[in-house]
């Protein structure tokens, strides 16, 4: 009987995470964080999620992460860019990535996946994420599970908790295509950067999203302003 924790943000990439998460193990924890992100929506939507796959326990940590890390995702001050193209996107860090925050969720989740007994963690960490954020990197995430393997009781025992990241070679379109074949409710997800009452539609994060959806020939449930 295997068991895993989850990092569940909310978004379409955790979603599908969770999706196979759930396929591959007996029991799974989902794991949420309010870090003083510009809006809730995520959140709102992880708890929906996390009702809908019917996981064993959903933990929702509140983390004062805006308080030290500066980031267009944690001051309102800070605008959320607008890029012209996908490509645009992943020549430079962008202004939204959150200084240590993979750092710190995975030793949230890593702590937790020990203490219930935990096989697995697992990240929605994928190839678009890390061209643009450093903490998405597959050399960041094995030097984390070397990192879990030694600051461990479990790893100094020899039963690591292994660290998993199943879409982290895949485009926007594949982890869709899984999350279609998965029977993901792609209309509980939300990916944008803004909190409005619909989508953006211009952040990077609903441009990668909405281009996934249209290289398929199909439709994003979720409404956009534009």
């Amino acid at each position: 009987m295997s068991s895993a924790v989850v990092l569940l943000s909310g978004g379409l990439d955790s979603c599908v995470t969770l999706a196979i998460a759930k396929q591959e193990n007996d029991e799974v924890y989902a794991l949420t964080f309010d870090y003083g992100q510009r809006h809730e929506k995520e959140v709102e939507s992880a708890k929906r999620l996390a009702e809908h796959f019917g996981v064993k326990k959903h933990m929702i940590l509140r983390i004062p992460l805006e308080e030290v890390a500066e980031s267009a995702l944690t001051r309102e001050e800070e605008p959320i860019p607008e890029h012209g193209t996908v490509e645009e996107m992943t020549i430079t860090i962008p202004p939204t990535y959150v200084p240590g925050r993979n750092i710190v969720l995975l030793s949230y989740a890593l702590s937790w996946a020990e203490s219930v007994h935990a096989d697995f963690i697992y990240i929605g960490a994928h190839t678009q994420d890390y061209s643009g954020y450093p903490d998405c990197r597959p050399e960041f995430l094995k030097a984390f599970q070397n990192m879990a393997n030694l600051g461990t009781r479990r790893g100094a025992e020899g039963r690591q908790i292994e660290l998993k990241y199943p879409i982290i070679n895949m485009a926007k379109s594949e982890i869709i295509s899984k999350g279609r074949e998965l029977e993901v409710p792609f209309e509980l997800t939300w990916s944008c950067y803004e909190g409005g009452e619909k989508a953006c539609g211009k952040c990077d994060s609903c441009m990668f999203r909405l281009k996934g959806f249209e290289e398929l020939g199909l439709e994003d449930p979720l409404e956009y302003e534009s």
